[in-house]
């Protein structure tokens, strides 16, 4: 009966990620009927914490968003972007990053992908390196952003263990910043020179794409609405209380001998700031709910409430065969959480599905919250299989050829750059965790 349930769990969750979009989610419905009407599981709670801290956040981001916050600083970061031309490998990653990092979703980093295309190849950079070391970045940057669905999840679950919001970043923004930039280093040198790849020449052959090449293409400049400065000084000013509250739990107020957790904190403080934006800069009501960020956010508060809920159901009905099975594993080497986080996000594209099935699994084993932090990152397969849109968008946006598909289709220009940065940012946050829990 397990084995058909797991089968049964797994089709759902490979069926919705092809589906795309909600699919994820409504596809964990549909598990979650057979299971309770079909086999019997009683349902458990669904994780309505999570999805309620990430809706207040994502409100705050879209209102931001429509104000032209975003504008703004992508018109920054093309700057710093054209004003550093041969030291775009690591600029361009440290773009990506700043804004996931900023917007809790890495979705942001198709705005300054064309740029990145266009500088690099001018300054007669591969392409391939800069855009596959902002890709991966735009993805990495997730764990490290306090606004981010997967770490708001990842909170929710460790704070009755102790551990803060401060605890999981100071493990994930050191360990993946220096991950990547260790990876930078080395992608710096992977393939030939754009002057001498095969592809580029072959391409250059044709008359009218070298004109195309040659031709100098105008910057066009961004108009930049004028609360956009205002909508991103309140959304930081957001960001930075959930921090600061989350690392001192005394500035919370107190209930009942405790402080206020961690959950209806966010919940208010992002509600509020996304009120002020709205208050204060006046950004159009249909603009908030039909920009980029909204509609990230929504589809990962659907996927959530799906499959997290099927996965944490199928777990709760065999708690205790699934922990026999993999108490041992863990016990003898317990970075081999990081494996099971890595597959099922390399299946489910969502970071904050992967840690709303996975990490109250690891709990559930008995991992060290250390453990489950330094692991943390692995929840950033996408670029295993090459069907995430910006790395799509990517290879499309470089003409030279050099970013690509391969022919075995896992050959890809950011499988390397993945691994690279994931290996390097577990290890980093190993080390950092042994320092800071």
């Amino acid at each position: 009966m397990f084995l058909v349930e797991f089968l049964i769990v797994l089709g759902c969750i490979l069926i919705g990620a092809r589906i795309g979009g909600i699919g994820l989610g409504v596809m964990g419905g549909i598990g979650l009927a057979i299971l309770s009407f079909v086999f019997g599981l009683k349902p458990t709670s669904p994780p309505i914490d999570v999805m309620l801290m990430i809706m207040a956040v994502v409100a705050a981001a879209a209102a931001m968003q429509a104000s032209g916050g975003l504008d703004y600083l992508i018109k920054i970061a093309s700057n710093i972007l054209r004003k550093n031309p041969r030291h775009i490998t690591f600029i361009a990653p440290l773009v990506t990053y700043t804004f996931t990092f900023l917007a809790g979703t890495g979705h942001v980093a198709y705005s300054v992908l064309p740029v990145i295309a266009e500088v690099s190849r001018r300054s007669g950079v591969r392409p391939e390196r800069p855009l596959g070391m902002a890709v991966i970045a735009s993805q990495f940057a997730i764990v490290a952003s306090p606004i981010a669905a997967a770490v708001v999840a990842c909170v929710a679950f460790l704070e009755p263990q102790g551990i803060t919001l401060a605890d999981v970043l100071l493990v994930t923004i050191p360990g993946t910043f220096l991950g990547l930039a260790l990876a930078c280093v080395i992608v710096n040198k992977l393939g030939k020179e754009l002057k001498d790849d095969p592809e580029y020449q072959r391409r250059l052959q044709d008359p009218a794409f070298r004109a195309e090449m040659e031709q100098e293409q105008e910057v066009q400049e961004v108009d930049i609405k004028p609360e956009a400065k205002k909508a991103v000084g309140l959304f930081l000013f957001g960001a930075l209380a959930v921090v600061i509250m989350g690392a001192f739990p005394v500035l919370r107020p107190n209930f009942d001998g405790s402080p206020m957790g961690m959950a209806h904190t966010i919940e208010i403080i992002m509600l509020a700031v996304g009120a002020l934006i709205i208050l204060l800069c006046k950004p159009d009501g249909n603009e908030i709910t039909q920009g980029s960020v909204f509609h990230a956010g929504m589809r990962a508060i659907v996927a959530i409430f799906g499959i997290a809920w099927l996965g944490d159901t199928f777990i709760a009905g065999h708690d205790m065969m699934v922990k026999d099975a993999v108490k041992g594993m863990v016990e003898v080497a317990p970075w081999t959480f990081a494996f099971a986080l890595f597959g099922l996000s390399v299946m489910v594209n969502s970071q904050g599905a992967t840690t709303a099935v996975l990490v109250p699994v690891g709990i559930m084993l008995g991992l060290p919250p250390e453990v489950i932090i330094a692991t943390f990152v692995a929840v950033n397969g996408y670029f295993f299989i090459p069907n995430y849109g910006p790395i799509i968008a990517s290879i499309d946006f470089d003409r030279t050829g050099t970013t690509k598909i391969g022919k075995y289709i896992f050959n890809h220009s950011f499988m390397l750059p993945g691994l690279l940065s994931m290996v390097f940012s577990i290890a980093f946050g190993f080390v950092f965790a042994s320092f800071v829990l």
